[in-house]
Order: structure tokens, then C-alpha cells, then sequence
């Protein structure tokens, strides 16, 4: 498999001219995305928040990936984001992600030492050969706050610590994407209507029926 070339500016293109390369398209994802373990190797998780071309948020995803290092729930961190984008659209990503070391990797500056490392650097940039556009940059740890928050509160989950986010979610209607929201939060329906679903890849999918479009909607875990 060819994989993207490297150019100057950190933009990677699998399969598109360099005006691809260089500048992003008309339509495109931001994605910030943290990842991190408590102890290295630890408890581990990762959080990415993902926002349109103009900065609307549009999705918030987080897992909690048990005992593992930093830089594997770095790498988990961008391929939920590569994921999501070949899923939901458009398929153009701008990663920022805090770990120099994932971005100089992804860039082709750094190698990739460690075997299971190798096999998430595989997977990512097969991810992203299946992208029309892509591209990655360094921020420093304070200008990635919302990934970082969402990475601690995975890694809290699954220390069993109470987090006030854990059960409640609002799909957002015009993206079908799930970000918390206060578990006081007011229904605006005076008769709700209840359906099935499942989240995969942080996206509720219902699965026994459909409300109408423009539907404000609360979903609850079930226990």
C-alpha cells in the first residue's frame, strides 16, 4: 500500500495534487485529540473533540482503554478520529494532538521502535490513505484542554470514579454526533417518546424506529 508523502507545511494527501497537499478544502474536520495513562503504563484513555472548517463543535469522543501507555492511547486517540471522519464526513482531518512524538511519527520524522506501536502506525496511516485530505500538527498541552479533560474523564470512568457526564448525552441532530450534557438538563417534549439504540464510536445509532428531523433528544446508558 503507497502511503502519503510528506511535504513541508505537515500535510499529508494519499492521493491528490500538491494544491491538496497544501492547502485544505473548502469543507473539513478539526480534530483535537489527547491521550493518556496514569502510571505509564496505567489506567489509560483518550479524548478527541471534533469541530467543522468555521470551529462548531460537532462530536466529542472518549474510551477507556484499561492498562496501557501514553502513547498507545495517543494513537487510539487519532485513529477514533480518522475513523470518524471516513464515517460521518467530510473525509478531509487537520489532527492537532499534544504528543510530539505521535506527530513527528505520523509525519515520517520519527520511527516507530516499539511492535505495538508499529501495528497502530499501520492502521492509522492505511486510515488515512483512505482520505482525500490530511493533516497534522503539534500544540502544546494548554491549547488542548477539552481533549485532555475528556481523556481524564475516560480514564476516571474506568478507575471507577464518579464523573457527572458518565450516563447522560445529547445527540446533536444535524451530525448525529454525542457530546455530554448536565444531568439536570430539561426534556422540551411534553409526551417523550423512548427508543432502542446502541453508541458505536461514540454516535447513538437508534434501532427499533426514527424521530423526526430537527428532534431534541436525551440519551441515558442503560444499567
Amino acid at each position: 500500500m503507497s502511503y502519503p508523502r510528506r511535504s513541508s507545511t505537515g500535510s499529508l494527501s494519499p492521493h491528490r495534487g500538491d494544491s491538496h497537499r497544501e492547502n485544505p478544502p473548502e469543507h473539513y474536520l478539526i480534530a483535537h485529540s489527547d491521550g493518556g495513562a496514569r502510571g505509564n503504563p496505567g489506567p489509560a484513555g483518550y479524548g478527541v473533540v471534533i469541530q467543522d472548517q468555521s470551529g462548531r463543535k460537532v462530536a466529542q469522543l472518549s474510551e477507556y482503554l484499561g492498562h496501557q501507555t501514553n502513547n498507545f492511547a495517543e494513537y487510539q486517540g487519532l485513529i477514533a478520529a480518522l475513523e470518524y471522519a471516513l464515517q460521518h464526513g467530510p473525509k478531509a482531518l487537520k489532527l492537532i494532538s499534544d504528543s510530539e512524538l505521535l506527530v513527528r511519527q505520523i509525519k515520517g520524522i520519527y520511527k516507530v521502535k516499539n511492535p505495538t506501536l508499529q501495528d497502530l502506525h499501520g492502521r492509522a496511516k492505511e486510515l488515512i490513505a483512505q482520505l482525500d485530505w490530511f493533516s497534522i500538527g503539534h500544540a502544546l498541552r494548554e491549547h488542548n484542554t477539552d481533549a485532555d479533560r475528556l481523556a481524564n474523564e475516560a480514564m476516571d470512568r474506568g478507575m471507577g470514579r464518579n464523573v457527572g457526564t458518565n450516563h447522560v448525552a445529547r445527540v446533536l441532530p444535524s451530525t448525529g454526533s454525542v457530546q455530554p450534557t448536565p444531568a439536570n438538563a430539561r426534556e422540551t417534549n411534553a409526551a417523550p417518546q423512548e427508543l432502542e439504540g446502541v453508541i458505536r464510536n461514540g454516535v447513538a445509532e437508534l434501532m427499533n424506529g426514527k424521530f423526526p428531523e430537527g428532534t431534541r433528544v436525551q440519551v441515558r446508558a442503560k444499567r
